[in-house]
């Protein structure tokens, strides 16, 4: 960077782990919403005016309208593995590049949706709020009888990275692994996780535990919804770690209600943040506040990850994580 040469705006809209923001203030002048919550539509707006790079959140919607008001946009660096939303064509068409965060959260995100497996089969919500209830009066033969989930069917929507990952842990639980992923997987990756390639149909059938991976797209959109929720088991468990509307949110709640299905463990919902009407009531199941990758490690590592993709691409090199084909190089050469 030449002496007296402005340096680089970088906007990141929401509060992110520090060493983050370090690593972009090396370089760049970075402007924040130290506020921690998501910024309204016309101050997302405002604050991208000028900007050169946006750190963005899963909470901000970046569409053609919003880029077409921020002239000097190059990069937005999206803080998650899924970018449903952000507008990639309308992106690609101004010239914006747009990154992800893969990989660092595969381990994390398949632990969550493993700890609602288990949350749900074992009832664990329901038994703490007795207990902190004061009500229970000691041991029971019949007291919160779950289900077991050791040589279960275990039933895998979606058999990327973190689908792979949870087939991983059901091997220690000795469950049969069945799977459906709309893409080719090769045999070398299943054959190793002992995991088995069927349709749609047979693995809503025959799974005791079904575990969405997808990600959000027109063809995934409510993937699952009334007749899906048919074909499951009276006794199967429905989770979702992915995104809320590849369930149909409505079908969802009065497939538990009427105990079509067994129960759910959600940590996504179809109009984040609101919830279904109906589903808060529901004791089968457990909600939880979209934390698949919530751990201390994992959001330092994808807000690292974010930051570096934005310090290659406005120092004119091609970003690690690249989404879209773009003419990366254009603008100031360093």
């Amino acid at each position: 960077m030449h002496h007296g040469e402005e340096k680089a705006r970088v906007f990141v809209s929401q509060p992110i782990p520090t060493s983050a923001i370090a690593l972009l203030e090396k370089h760049f002048r970075v402007i924040r919403n130290a506020d921690d919550r998501i910024l309204r539509r016309n101050e997302l707006k405002k604050a991208l005016r000028d900007a050169d790079g946006l750190l963005s959140l899963l909470t901000d919607k970046i569409d053609g309208d919003l880029l077409a008001g921020a002239p000097k946009l190059r990069i937005v660096a999206n803080m998650a593995v899924g970018y449903d939303n952000v507008d990639l064509k309308a992106a690609t068409e101004r010239g914006i590049m747009v990154t992800n965060t893969p990989g660092v959260l595969t381990e994390t995100t398949a632990d969550l949706a493993w700890a609602l497996i288990l949350g749900v089969a074992r009832r664990l919500v329901e038994s703490d709020r007795y207990t902190r209830e004061g009500k229970f009066r000691g041991w029971g033969p019949m007291l919160f009888l779950g289900t077991d989930v050791y040589g279960k069917t275990l039933g895998i929507i979606g058999f990327g990275r973190i689908g792979q990952a949870l087939a991983r842990r059901a091997r220690g639980f000795k469950m049969k692994v069945l799977f459906y992923d709309e893409m080719e997987v090769s045999p070398r990756v299943y054959e190793r996780l002992k995991a088995r390639p069927v349709t749609l149909e047979t693995l809503l059938r025959e799974a005791d535990y079904i575990s969405l991976h997808v990600p959000l797209t027109d063809t995934t959109r409510r993937l699952i919804s009334r007749e899906q929720l048919g074909m499951m088991k009276s006794s199967a468990y429905l989770i979702n770690t992915s995104r809320g509307p590849i369930i149909d949110e409505k079908e969802l709640v009065r497939a538990l209600k009427s105990k079509q299905i067994a129960g759910a463990g959600l940590d996504v919902y179809e109009k984040e943040p609101a919830l279904a009407a109906g589903l808060k009531g529901l004791s089968n199941a457990v909600l939880l506040p979209h934390i698949g990758s919530a751990s201390v490690e994992t959001r330092t590592k994808m807000a690292l990850m974010a930051a570096e993709n934005i310090r290659k691409a406005l120092s004119g090199k091609r970003p690690p994580n690249l989404l879209n084909e773009v003419r990366w190089n254009r603008g100031k050469q360093p």
